[in-house]
């Protein structure tokens, strides 16, 4: 397969997994509405933000060197600013699991999917510092770059499939709660929904990073 037909298959699975994940909150879990009384609603912020504000965008960064075309240095400002957006929207995403928890009553960062979730955002936010350090402001040494940068495509890669991780435990910690408090069963039509998100989710970072292998790293 091309280059162009993973970042294609990149592009496809990942807004297949926004409009999935839409379809879950909208259609069977409430809505969205971080400003809501309802404490559903308000959660429901948390999911979206977290894969189409983060983890979708970071993988569109990790994208964008093969896919805007102009020059290198254009490429490095866009892939940072995603990142940077990724961020912001992130920091929403985590507001609203915390004020969920706050106003049912719940207990934070307790689970595993928290663990891997908090650790994977602070480690991401350090890999976005460093990497504007080194490649773009101040921007470290020649040769200092050329040391960086592997470790820096590494990392990134490492932590798309953290983020990964974090999406598919919570997806599977919110069937949890749903089997429990609302009785959801294994074969209803939201318990598939549920899980062909987490299969798009996954596929898409697959395909990120198989784009990425492919080509050769470069300053």
């Amino acid at each position: 397969m091309s280059s162009y037909g993973i970042q294609v298959l990149a592009h496809l699975f990942g807004i297949l997994a926004i409009i999935l994940l839409l379809v879950w909150l909208l259609h069977y879990r409430e809505g969205i509405d971080y400003d809501s009384e309802n404490g559903l609603r308000v959660f429901n912020v948390h999911p979206l933000m977290m894969f189409m504000g983060f983890i979708f965008l970071s993988g569109e960064a990790i994208l964008s060197f093969q896919t805007i075309p102009s020059q290198r240095q254009t490429k490095k400002f866009f892939h940072m600013t995603l990142h940077l957006i990724s961020i912001i929207l992130g920091i929403v995403g985590l507001s609203a699991t915390f004020k969920f928890h706050n106003m049912m009553g719940f207990p934070n960062v307790y689970s595993l999917h928290s663990w891997i979730g908090i650790g994977t955002f602070c480690l991401f936010g350090l890999q976005w510092l460093v990497g504007f350090v080194t490649f773009m402001f101040p921007r470290a040494a020649d040769r200092t770059r050329e040391r960086v940068v592997p470790w820096h495509v590494a990392g990134g890669r490492a932590l798309l499939f953290m983020a990964v991780c974090a999406a598919e435990t919570g997806l599977m910690e919110k069937y949890g709660f749903l089997r429990v408090k609302s009785n959801l069963q294994p074969h209803q039509r939201e318990s598939h929904l549920i899980n062909f998100t987490g299969l798009a989710i996954l596929l898409f970072a697959v395909f990120v990073d198989l784009s990425v292998s492919i080509r050769r790293y470069s300053l």
